[in-house]
């Protein structure tokens, strides 16, 4: 198992010593430093080069996103997981493109579910290297050997099994809520915003449909309209109509109707 490397950056010894303990749990998983101020992390992280950064933000003198901001342009920025005892800061972590934002004392689901996130951000970083790597033997090579496509092809990726969001973040004036996938009844197209159905709540998410599609699994969320995906796991009955199209009625009580060219997915449940 390949070891994700991982830099803990905090100016309080015992939060860098109780965050390590909760590491120690998660086998792939190495942490291979910590640094006190974020002085001491632009120059680890030039130097070492970890996959992930826990980063304090509230630190004397240079801050962590101090650290992020210094390090654009003069070296891949790792992994960022923002640790910090205010929830003020949540917008701005995330506006520099944080991976996942902790609150302390830290949460144990709350960091196993950014571990997560963590592993399918490298398993997503490393298919955009293997398909660089392919598109370079291609255009090098007029007859590329067949052991050398294979070989790329089948290289194995870590964390291959989480690459679908198991939740996501909304925000929304101000705050941001975080929201389980599988409680998601079904999802409808506004224009370029997702309407996000959970129960009786509606959230709004800036995206499109296709990006959104990507990011839930096809086994559980399918497309039944131009403009509507739902839960599979949500439906509790089929209702055909005679004009060809049909009607899924939901658990939470809405009905949806399949149009005929996603008249497939009703197969699922036959």
């Amino acid at each position: 198992m390949a070891k994700i490397r991982a830099l803990l950056v905090d100016d309080e010894p015992l939060a860098i010593r109780g965050l390590a303990i909760r590491l120690e749990k998660y086998q792939d998983i190495e942490v291979a430093g910590s640094c006190s101020n974020g002085r001491e992390a632009v120059k680890a992280i030039k130097e070492q080069k970890p996959e992930l950064v826990f980063l304090d933000i509230q630190m004397p003198g240079f801050d962590g996103f101090s650290v992020v901001r210094s390090l654009v342009g003069q070296v891949e920025i790792p992994l960022v997981i923002f640790v910090t005892a205010y929830d003020q800061y949540a917008l701005e972590a995330f506006e520099t493109h944080a991976l996942d934002y902790l609150l302390k004392p830290v949460d144990e689901d709350r960091l196993a579910e950014a571990i997560s996130r963590v592993r399918e951000a490298l398993f997503q970083r490393a298919a955009i290297e293997q398909n660089a790597r392919l598109v370079d033997l291609i255009e090098n090579l007029n007859d590329p050997p067949k052991e050398a496509l294979t070989a790329i092809l089948e290289q194995p990726f870590e964390g291959k099994e989480n690459q679908y969001d198991p939740h996501l973040r909304i925000k929304d004036r101000g705050h941001i809520s975080i929201v389980h996938v599988a409680d998601v009844d079904f999802i409808d197209a506004a224009g370029d915003y997702m309407c996000i159905h959970v129960a009786e709540k509606t959230h709004i998410l800036r995206e499109t449909m296709k990006t959104m599609q990507k990011r839930l699994d096809p086994k559980i969320f399918q497309r039944v309209h131009r403009s509507t995906i739902v839960n599979l796991d949500k439906v509790q009955e089929v209702r055909p109509h005679s004009n060809g199209e049909c009607f899924l009625a939901l658990t939470c009580g809405m009905e949806l109707k399949v149009s005929r060219s996603y008249k497939d997915v009703v197969g699922r449940f036959l």
